[in-house]
């Protein structure tokens, strides 16, 4: 080999770096853990720890904390634990605000068309532009209408004269710069939030930030923290004298058109009474049951701006009725532009809450908002209790006092609103405040008060941030996978090195060091790019173990032959290192490898990605590592004279001599084939289907460890009964271990319905876990044994775009690889015949899944680890495909005596050895994945593994068969009459 000692000193070089590199993982890991030590639980005493040593030198006297840790391997949420949100800025309301929150009927027919009709992956702004066109036919109305976007909120950048396509390039502009700054916003907010190396990336334009926590335990915490919009209002408030004739008025109307319940209960309390100023009314109205407002709403008895209590959950009915057309005519003058809201539940199992009349206007604006806040700050009231305190700047100081001087006089209250919600509503009592300053106090915890500061001071989001996809991993779980994980690669790299050096001897064991160098590059490539490390990413590590010496064994079989040949161990090395010995066939599998390996990275996200990206990796450092460190060792023998057979004495006449007829059973194996092929198609369109997850249709799955075993069945109808639709539960690994998953409200966004459904949750399995309350059920604290341990949600916008990535991903995948082939081989028969058999193993592997799915002890669902598999199944059906194509390319331009058959099948025949074996290694890991991996990759691994079997067998008997079927007859008489002269 030329240029040895240049590939030497790279290669040591390449080492060094990487154990470099590695070693701020190493050193991080350290302080870490004396963090943790010292914290002896506390997170917020760890995160302080960490953050107190942050400027400190740690390593080699000369990088601080801070930098050790940008330059470590940092770990998935499902290896470190924490919370993984995906955000969808609300386009729709960006839209409404940049048209002025115009009436425009053809501008609103669009924006709600363009919900009902966006497709999967298609953009919201893309919909709303198709649903504005077809609203607008006919109308005149057009973007740059002066009740559309032509309005004055936008004079300086759009006029009536502009065309469609010019005024949609600012629309695009506006809604990019909306996004960019609700990003800024929530990185600011997240900063502040107390976990380390938190992480928010932008989703390219989809209008989505995902945002990581790792670390984080308090699910309703974060949420609330990322979604809140922070849109920051003081309202004027209405006394409850000024509002109750009207309520009263509302529930005798409401008489006349809604039921009263079958049973009556006891009369209601005569507090109804205090609403009204003339106390005369029909005594029918103090029964329970025959008063449909007030049977909600509890009047308090007292003046003030409470109007009367209310439980949450009769809240969006008693909306509803204030909505009413017939009921929103029986307001007076005075109270035309009220808004009716509610007061922040005082805990989070609150039974009541407040409700609120404030004083409105017709543009529906508050006297004041948050936009004059220059700081805000987390304290404590004249009582002692947690509150918040604000400074305004001028001009709201001045606003700010003329709305409490107003207050003061009339004996009125400001309501403090956040998110439409009434924080506080004081009084004012020693006349108008001057200086701009004030506070928001009522019943909150330290953390709750930190947050609010918090979000108030990085300012509002520019529209509704709605979680769309989340999830949810407990510490004890992530520490579970790392030590699957661990145990995966150490057992499955043992195993691949005992058979290299069982099959191989001393050329083995040369394979076995280039394996070693190959993790130690790939390591230190992954700590140098700072990726993140997920259990996916761990499994591609491990298939890595087995994709690595794949390389070497079609050169160590190469060179088998080369020396049954009679070449010298030096001609037999070179040749087989040459581009017609062993690397064609090398760059040709590893190829398609890549190409399968980047769309998979392309179209994959979060962990998946993750598994895409060491695959990649992975691939890279094995072909270098196989390639180029194996190369010098075999040198290294050569040139001190050594024997090398690239066998041992138990392996030397494994696979030879075989001359079996793989052409003369294609009827069978077609027929078998299509047996298979058939029924998985039946069963998969008309029998069982598919168990699409949580991915494919939307939903929220949580893993939930009991006390003791439970029954799946009798755990599914008591969550059925208190969601009111079906609620699915499976045995995740252990039998006192569910899986839970639930499509109740999964159509509606927003941080209440997560938390709702995560309550009913708990209402519906608190009997299995006695003296356990919502928060200790719900929170990921360290070492957590029962209640949830991880959660995740998936929304229907979401779920959409992910089955039509998935889609195109394998669609993608097998065209990508199959014209790869035509441009390599130059044959069409070459590329049918290797897209035939990667169809039939997706086909085999999907019809596995349905038909087995409801049976098998673990879980089959089709999510994007199952995509993910399909994928890898593609790109490893192929490598084993074009290995065998590759000796039938060989042997067919070579001068091998015998008709086309008996050419073809010798082909197959003299790559058994290497087909076999580079599927063995596969399967070995694979299978150790499979058993030690843990349960939550074991259905992905498991498809993998029968992948990689069918796709073994699909490249010697289906992929040659249709080749050569495809193969003119002229084309097979002219390799006849070649061979025929070539051999006189």
């Amino acid at each position: 080999m030329q240029n040895r000692g240049l590939i030497k000193f790279f290669a040591i070089l390449f080492a060094v770096v990487s154990i470099y590199q590695l070693s701020f993982t190493f050193v991080a890991n350290k302080v870490k853990s004396d963090a943790k030590a010292f914290a002896k639980g506390d997170q917020e005493k760890e995160i302080k720890y960490l953050d107190s040593i942050g400027k400190e030198k740690v390593f080699l006297n000369y990088f601080t904390y801070n930098e050790v840790a940008d330059k470590q391997i940092n770990k998935g949420l499902d290896l470190e634990g924490g919370i993984n949100v995906t955000l969808q800025i609300s386009v729709k309301d960006v839209l409404k605000g940049l048209a002025n929150n115009t009436a425009n009927p053809v501008f609103n027919k669009a924006l709600a068309d363009a919900k009902r009709n966006q497709r999967g992956n298609q953009s919201y702004l893309d919909a709303f532009y198709d649903a504005f066109e077809a609203a607008s036919a006919g109308s005149g109305t057009k973007l740059a209408s002066p009740d559309v976007f032509g309005n004055r909120n936008l004079a300086d950048e759009i006029n009536f004269n502009m065309s469609e396509d010019q005024v949609k390039k600012v629309i695009n502009k506006k809604v990019d710069e909306s996004v960019e700054s609700a990003f800024g916003v929530l990185r600011e907010r997240i900063d502040k939030f107390g976990v380390t190396q938190p992480n928010i990336v932008k989703l390219g334009n989809t209008g989505r930030i995902l945002v990581e926590l790792p670390g984080a335990k308090d699910v309703d915490r974060a949420k609330k923290l990322l979604s809140s919009t922070a849109q920051l209002e003081f309202w004027e408030t209405l006394k409850v004298e000024e509002v109750g004739n009207y309520l009263m008025t509302v529930n005798e109307a409401l008489k006349k058109t809604e039921k009263a319940p079958v049973a009556e209960a006891a009369k209601a309390t005569s507090n109804i009474d205090s609403l009204l100023v003339d106390k005369s009314k029909d005594s029918a109205a103090a029964k329970k049951g025959n008063n449909p407002l007030f049977d909600k709403l509890m009047p308090i008895g007292q003046s003030g701006p409470v109007l009367g209590m209310i439980a949450p959950k009769d809240t969006a009915a008693v909306n509803a009725y204030l909505k009413r057309a017939d009921i929103k005519a029986l307001l007076p003058t005075n109270l035309v532009d009220a808004k009716f809201v509610y007061g922040k539940p005082r805990t989070d199992d609150a039974e009541f809450v407040e409700m609120y009349a404030l004083k409105g206007n017709r543009t529906n604006t508050p006297p004041m908002s948050g936009s004059v806040l220059v700081d805000a700050a987390d304290s404590f009231d004249q009582m002692g209790k947690p509150s918040v305190t604000m400074q305004m700047n001028g001009k709201g100081a001045k606003i700010w006092e003329e709305l409490t001087g107003r207050a003061y006089s009339q004996q009125s209250n400001i309501a403090i609103v956040l998110d439409n919600i009434v924080y506080s509503a004081p009084g004012v009592t020693s006349g108008p405040i001057a200086g701009g300053r004030s506070e928001i106090s009522g019943v909150f915890t330290v953390e709750e008060t930190k947050d609010l500061a918090n979000v108030l001071r990085a300012g509002k989001l520019p529209a509704a941030a709605e979680i769309v996809q989340s999830e949810v991993v407990g510490p004890s779980l992530g520490q579970k996978a790392i030590d699957n994980g661990t145990t995966s690669a150490i057992v499955g790299l043992l195993l691949v090195m005992v058979w290299m050096w069982v099959y191989y001897g001393k050329s083995g064991s040369y394979a076995n060091i280039a394996l070693v160098v190959n993790l130690l590059f790939l390591f230190g490539i992954l700590s140098s790019l700072g990726a993140v490390l997920t259990l996916p990413g761990i499994a591609g590590i491990v298939l890595t173990l087995g994709t690595a010496v794949d390389a070497n064994i079609i050169i160590y079989e190469r060179a088998k032959e080369e020396l049954r040949h009679g070449l010298s161990l030096g001609e037999t090395v070179k040749k087989s290192f040459s581009w017609t010995g062993a690397m064609r066939s090398i760059i040709d599998a590893n190829v398609t490898h890549v190409l399968t390996g980047a769309i998979l990275y392309t179209f994959g996200s979060g962990p998946i990605k993750g598994f895409a990206t060491t695959l990649l990796i992975g691939i890279v450092t094995s072909l270098f590592t196989s390639i180029f460190i194996t190369r010098i060792f075999l040198d290294r023998a050569v040139a001190k004279g050594e024997s090398l057979s690239f066998t041992t004495s138990w392996s030397k006449n494994w696979f030879t001599g075989y001359h079996f007829d793989f052409l003369k059973i294609k009827k069978f194996s077609y027929g078998f084939s299509l047996a298979v092929t058939v029924i998985s198609l039946v069963s998969i369109f008309f029998v069982n289907g598919l168990d699409e997850g949580v991915d494919f249709v939307g939903g929220r799955t949580f893993q939930v460890k009991f006390e003791k075993p439970v029954d799946a069945a009798t755990v599914s109808d008591e969550l059925g009964k208190v969601f009111g639709v079906p609620a699915e539960a499976k045995v995740f690994g252990d039998s006192d271990q569910l899986r839970i998953t639930t499509k109740y409200k999964i159509e509606e966004e927003g941080v209440a319905v997560d938390e709702e459904v995560n309550k009913m949750l708990y209402q519906g399995l608190s009997k299995h876990f006695p003296g356990m309350d919502y928060k200790t059920f719900i929170t990921l604290t360290e070492g957590k044994k029962f209640g949830v341990l991880s959660g995740s949600k998936v929304g229907a916008a979401i779920s959409n775009d992910i089955k039509t990535n998935s889609f195109w991903a394998v669609l993608g995948a097998m065209l990508v690889v199959g014209l790869y082939l035509v441009v390599s081989f130059r044959k069409l028969g070459y590329s049918l015949g290797a897209i035939a058999a990667v169809a039939h193993d997706v086909i085999f592997v999907l019809g596995i899944y349905s038909l087995c799915y409801k049976f098998m002890p673990f879980h089959m669902e089709m999510d994007q680890h199952f995509i993910a598999a399909i994928l890898t199944v593609i790109g490893y059906s192929m490598n084993d495909t074009v290995i065998v194509f590759d000796r039938i390319r060989e042997f067919l331009a070579g001068n091998l005596k015998g008709d086309f058959k008996h050419i073809v099948n010798e082909s197959i025949n003299t790559t058994l050895s290497r087909t076999i074996n580079t599927s063995l290694t596969m399967i070995l890991v694979l299978a150790i994945m499979f058993i030690f991996g843990g349960e939550s990759i074991r259905g992905f691994i498991f498809a993998m593994l029968i992948g990689i079997v069918v796709g073994t067998y699909s490249s010697l008997f289906i992929a040659t068969p249709v080749l050569v079927d495809t193969l003119s007859k002229k084309d097979k008489e002219e390799i006849e009459r070649r061979h025929a002269e070539l051999n006189k």
